[in-house]
């Protein structure tokens, strides 16, 4: 029941609830409060002291609005509503001398900091601060900490403001970060001086106010108001995180999380964050046509005439990679099946059912987990799968969700009931009574792992069952950024892979993760010389997705937009529009000219993709019940720095796939 309190905020009356801190209600009147410790999805420190603001007819001195709440607030003596003042002699007073303390440490080397242009402190300074210093005794120095490849310190600059202690504690879920000291000797650093151990640890980059914590790859090599800002989606998991593609020139310099609470909230993965020096490397950027064994450097019309040529009167199968735009799946399956061929999107072999979406994709919205009581997770490793989703099952839990897993027993920075790691746990977990739970919100998480066994089907009907019997929405947690739009638009055979045992020439659209026997012959079309191209007789280079504009559907089924943020290298074209001009080619033209035509034909064919950023209502039609085997669960992610073509050509992802291996290694003791 919401506790509504009326509060006069420099003349203006708002309604706000009691629960509110005062800083949060100023918002609400559309006032700016500076702040420096305060973040809204992080837990309340008051340690900056720069959001003061004077009440009225309270202390004779300024209060902390981001520690107070509405509620506290005294009435007037006629009962009038409380009155708080943002902009008075005293909170003026009162912001410079907190501004000047905390200038009488910090560096002030703005002119080489990469936090330079972006940087709360410099904007805070030039709007609440004064333009001289009463000090001049020498600065504090401090030494630099070691937290890894990802995040460079310069802790001299460092306001011990400790948003990356909460982050990494509260959201992150280690412990590893903390303040030692008093007084000029308080100091940020990391326990026993360990580098830090998480897949978000990049966002602590973002939250710091200073340029105390910066990145350390793209140290030095741009200013922000050189780069041109793109919106994009994030495709390194099925997620679908909302990320903003900083290029400058035709280079992608850098990727940063964009805010969308239905989604990622604000944060996003290491792998998401710093993937882009594999932009960069490994690139395909001119047709190619193996001759002799070898493979020659083509061009365009070439390449083209000798892949219709092969597909010409033969038996034919298209594979749908893991990163590729609906729209480009949509144009190879009208390209394959018009030529009496299969078109297949479950490369891992998957056993997600045809047509039933509420068994591919559920009927959970990822912000369900927020206000879950219990989530049940069967055959997933939402840690390495998608480590921003397992944060928000983390912040569930530390609201009080009971989680239970049906799997390998790891780390999800939370603490979990393990039910045990085979199917007969999880015919066990489906006979026990849930009576207490079906007036709760409960989530059954499905993952990959538990799908891509000979027994996928029936693992998927068990654990659907166990969402009806305990009243649970259902989630299906996909690895592959691609899969739920290619499943929407039907780019899947009753057969799956075993499909391609048939075919006598597989177009292979960017699926790099699978291997395909000698014998039919392989049309490549990609962005990177991953497998996928080392395997292909014929390879036609295309965009990454930074490259391209690309509807991609995440794992909840929400339509996303990517935009284009910079061009392919080379030769390399758009997806799309190399199967249009294959098309040509091969005399079976498709029917548009522009990806604005092709969009249209894709919504007209799949309603619901054209509704961006609308999580469509799913119809639950569970399945049948089948025999399930005696296999273990196992993750689909081995490795979460490798998992794509983009990755593995990243010399960053190699080292932090080396350092979380040498990581799990035992330590051995010293003899």
């Amino acid at each position: 029941m919401s506790d509504l309190r009326k509060v006069i905020i420099d003349g203006h009356e708002v309604e706000v609830d009691g629960a509110m801190t005062l800083i949060q209600a100023c918002e609400e009147a559309g006032i700016e409060i500076p702040r420096f410790c305060y973040h809204e999805r992080l837990t309340i420190a008051g340690n900056c002291r720069m959001c003061l603001v004077e009440v009225v007819g309270g202390p004779p001195k300024p209060a902390a609005s981001c520690a107070m709440q509405v509620r506290d607030l005294r009435p007037g003596p006629e009962g009038q509503p409380p009155v708080v003042k943002t902009n008075s002699p005293m909170v003026k007073k009162a912001r410079e001398g907190v501004m000047e303390f905390l200038l009488i440490n910090h560096p002030l080397d703005c002119p080489i900091c990469d936090q330079g242009g972006e940087c709360d402190l410099q904007d805070q300074a030039m709007a609440y601060g004064v333009d001289f210093s009463r000090y001049r005794e020498p600065k504090r120095a401090t030494e630099d900490l070691d937290l890894g490849p990802l995040v460079e310190t310069h802790m001299t600059r460092c306001i011990s403001c400790t948003r990356c202690v909460r982050f990494t504690t509260e959201v992150a879920g280690i412990h590893q970060m903390g303040q030692t000291g008093r007084g000029e000797d308080a100091e940020i650093t990391s326990y026993l001086g360990e580098t830090l151990n998480s897949n978000l640890q990049g966002n602590i980059i973002d939250l710091c106010p200073v340029g105390a914590l910066v990145s350390k790859p793209y140290a030095f090599t741009a200013r922000p108001w050189e780069l041109s800002k793109t919106e994009s989606v994030d495709v390194m998991d099925a997620l679908g995180a909302n990320i903003r593609v900083d290029t400058k020139g035709r280079e992608v310099m850098r990727f940063l999380p964009r805010n969308h609470d239905g989604v990622n909230e604000e944060w996003i993965s290491d792998k998401t964050r710093f993937v882009w020096d594999g932009l960069r490397r490994q690139r395909l950027d001119k047709p190619y046509i193996r001759e002799n064994g070898k493979l020659r450097v083509a061009t365009w019309p070439e390449a083209l005439d000798a892949a219709a040529q092969a597909m010409a009167g033969r038996k034919l199968a298209g594979l749908v990679g893991d990163l590729v735009p609906v729209e480009a799946a949509f144009a190879l399956k009208q390209l394959i099946e018009g030529q009496g061929g299969v078109v297949e999107c479950r490369t891992d072999g998957a056993k997600l059912p045809i047509g039933n979406r509420g068994a591919y994709v559920g009927t959970a919205a990822i912000e369900d987990i927020d206000t879950a009581h219990a989530i049940m997770l069967i055959g997933t490793n939402p840690a390495v799968e998608s480590p921003v989703l397992n944060a928000r099952i983390r912040k569930a839990w530390t609201k009080g969700a009971n989680v239970t897993l049906v799997g390998e027993a790891v780390d999800l920075t939370y603490e979990y009931h393990h039910a045990g790691t085979d199917r007969a746990a999880l015919s066990t977990l489906l006979g026990e009574d849930y009576s207490e739970a079906l007036d709760k919100e409960t989530i059954v998480v499905v993952g990959m792992g538990a799908l891509r066994e000979a027994d996928g089907a029936a693992v998927l009907g068990e654990a659907m069952a166990l969402a009806s019997k305990t009243g649970s929405k259902f989630m299906v947690l996909h690895t592959a950024a691609a899969r739920v739009g290619a499943m929407d638009i039907g780019a899947c055979t009753p057969e799956g892979m075993d499909a391609l045992g048939a075919a006598e020439v597989i177009y292979n659209l960017g699926a790099d993760e699978i291997d395909i026997a000698a014998g039919p012959t392989v049309i490549y079309q990609g962005s990177h010389g991953d497998r996928g191209a080392h395997r292909a007789d014929i390879i036609l280079p295309g965009a990454a997705y930074t490259e391209e504009p690309g509807l991609f559907v995440n794992t909840e089924g929400r339509p996303q937009l990517a935009f284009r943020a910079g061009f392919a290298p080379g030769e390399a074209k758009e997806n799309w529009a190399i199967l249009r001009a294959l098309s040509a080619q091969m005399g079976t033209q498709l029917p548009y000219d522009s990806i604005v035509a092709l969009r249209q034909a894709l919504v007209k064919d799949v309603p619901h993709l054209g509704k961006i950023d609308d999580v469509a209502e799913n119809t639950w039609q569970p399945l049948e019940q089948g025999a399930l085997g005696d296999a273990t669960f196992r993750s689909a992610v081995t490795d979460f720095y490798l998992t794509n073509p983009i990755a593995r050509a990243s010399q960053l992802m190699a080292e932090l796939s080396a350092n979380a291996k040498a990581r799990q290694q035992e330590a051995i003791a010293a003899e």
